[in-house]
């Protein structure tokens, strides 16, 4: 392995029906050992995720919080970097910035923002990013580019964190994995999902064969700074279960993939925290997977894998 690193853990969270529902999960993830809780970003049944956040950290002391990820698309990067300096400000530097390029297309088609080709979407994400690091640096910046003009802007409050909080930025596809390599700090490893939604042809894109070849695109755009880079996998499916075989024997037309590759699939775990750490062990040996992201429904029950793993 090139960078052992400590294995590190988030949820991701959605929604909750009152203020202080939504602060007891964030306390309990952070009593439970998570590092970070997440929310995505999209118009369905969620809570909005700049306002969320900055509720979990304020209901607590050491949990980081984040978005998996922001959506460009809905937001000019001048605005986000206000926002997100304003978090990380307010909690004392515990934001990790992901930021995306959009996919769902069911958000784009309800709330009418236009859904440009993926190679426009992508090289708007990429503008992005150089005004986000601009608006965070000391002093005014100006920008122009194919997407985004600047013109003497100092974008303030600035951040606590030095010299941004940490971009995460994941995808599937080489393009936006290079990218990631070249400029996150933490690197997400996902499946591509060509249709707009999660299906089966996203679940394809996700095998450990696939994650081989998306592994070695992030090396090769990194290059020195591999080892700086944060390897991280969000979950689709965590079940902890005393039938590892039957469960995979019961999910794997769910992924469309054999039983077999559903036992290496680096987008699930499925069997007891015994068999489940040794699966991130051996996740983290073969693709430096280190920050390990799991669903809402599944974080009371994997907590044993964090109190065994987180750290270590």
């Amino acid at each position: 392995m090139a960078h052992p690193r400590p294995f590190r853990f988030g949820v991701q969270l959605a929604t909750a029906p009152d203020g202080p529902s939504w602060s007891g999960l964030a306390r309990q993830a952070e009593d439970l050992g998570y590092s970070t809780v997440f929310i995505p970003d999209h118009f369905g049944d969620q809570l909005s995720p700049t306002i969320a956040l900055q509720a979990a950290a304020d209901a607590t002391t050491t949990l980081r919080v984040g978005a998996l990820v922001y959506d460009n698309d809905y937001r000019h990067p001048v605005v986000l970097a206000k926002d997100c300096a304003t978090i990380d400000l307010l909690s004392g530097g515990r934001l990790e910035l992901g930021i995306g390029a959009g996919w769902m297309s069911s958000d784009y088609d309800q709330s009418g923002i236009p859904m440009d080709p993926p190679k426009v979407r992508v090289d708007r994400m990429i503008d992005a990013v150089a005004v986000l690091k601009g608006a965070f640096a000391d002093g005014a910046f100006s920008h122009d580019g194919p997407h985004y003009t600047i013109s003497g802007y100092d974008g303030l409050p600035k951040p606590v964190q030095k010299p941004h909080p940490p971009l995460l930025i994941g995808g599937g596809m080489k393009r936006v994995l290079s990218f990631a390599g070249r400029e996150a700090q933490i690197v997400g490893i996902n499946p591509s999902i060509p249709n707009g939604r999660v299906d089966a042809d996203a679940a394809l894109s996700g095998t450990a064969g696939a994650t081989d070849e998306k592994i070695g695109w992030v090396r090769e755009a990194a290059g020195d700074r591999y080892g700086d880079i944060e390897l991280n996998a969000l979950h689709f499916a965590t079940i902890v279960t005393d039938d590892r075989a039957g469960t995979i024997e019961m999910m794997a037309p769910l992924f469309g993939i054999p039983p077999d590759e559903v036992a290496d699939y680096p987008h699930a775990l499925i069997g007891t925290v015994e068999e489940i750490c040794a699966d991130l062990e051996a996740r983290r040996e073969r693709w430096d997977l280190s920050y390990v992201v799991v669903q809402g429904d599944s974080f009371e029950a994997f907590a044993p894998v964090v109190a065994r793993l987180a750290g270590t």
